[in-house]
């Protein structure tokens, strides 16, 4: 049997990895084309049949679930020291919601179910030791946890749709223009800021 030329390193006519699948995916997602996406996409760009691609993956949303643990693993951790816990943890929140507004797919992950791959949950012990090297007991540890993961997930989710309709829109409206104000960058780290420092705090988050 011929073989097809060699895109992504993909193997013989008819044989495929698991990795080269989700290889191939991420490769799509990262070209900005989630929407596009299909298992017969997928198959096509491999040179295999869509069928072959089944013998390794269930269906579309695991191949995602695999897609965003890779892009997650790649970008959550802060690239240097902090002087306060305070500022490593809204550094992990910043390279996490910029991952979900920049990766619909992932996004999509996000708000489908609580995911706990390896990447996440990697991500979710290490905050959990960074607060409790803080002084945070375990229940409390885990409850700023909560309230900083699904704030990130809910702000990302509404600004994202809100980019679609600030796409369209002619924002005459002084009302909307405001309302539009709340699903920016420096909203975003205002609300770390509330969150980690009280509303008393004096010193507000900027655009990064």
């Amino acid at each position: 049997m011929n073989e097809v030329p060699e895109t992504h390193e993909r193997a013989h006519w008819g044989t495929v990895t698991r990795e080269q699948i989700i290889d191939a995916a991420v490769e799509m997602v990262k070209e900005g084309h989630y929407e596009e996406m299909t298992i017969r996409s997928l198959a096509a760009d491999l040179g295999v049949a869509p069928m072959t691609l089944y013998g390794h993956i269930r269906d579309r949303d695991d191949l995602l679930d695999e897609v965003a643990d890779r892009l997650l693993a790649k970008c959550w951790r802060p690239r240097k020291d902090f002087d306060t816990w305070q500022e490593w943890i809204m550094e992990v929140a910043r390279k996490f919601r910029r991952l979900l507004v920049s990766k619909p797919a992932v996004l999509h992950v996000y708000l489908s179910h609580p995911v706990a791959s390896p990447a996440a949950v990697e991500r979710m012990d290490a905050m959990l030791e960074v607060l409790a090297t803080a002084g945070f007991n375990e229940e409390e540890a885990l409850r700023i946890y909560a309230t900083l993961h699904t704030y990130t997930i809910g702000f990302s989710a509404l600004e994202a749709s809100r980019s679609k309709w600030e796409s369209t829109s002619k924002r005459s409206d002084a009302n909307m223009r405001q309302l539009s104000s709340f699903t920016t960058t420096s909203q975003f780290n205002i609300g770390l800021e509330v969150l980690l420092h009280g509303p008393s705090a004096t010193e507000w988050a900027q655009e990064p």
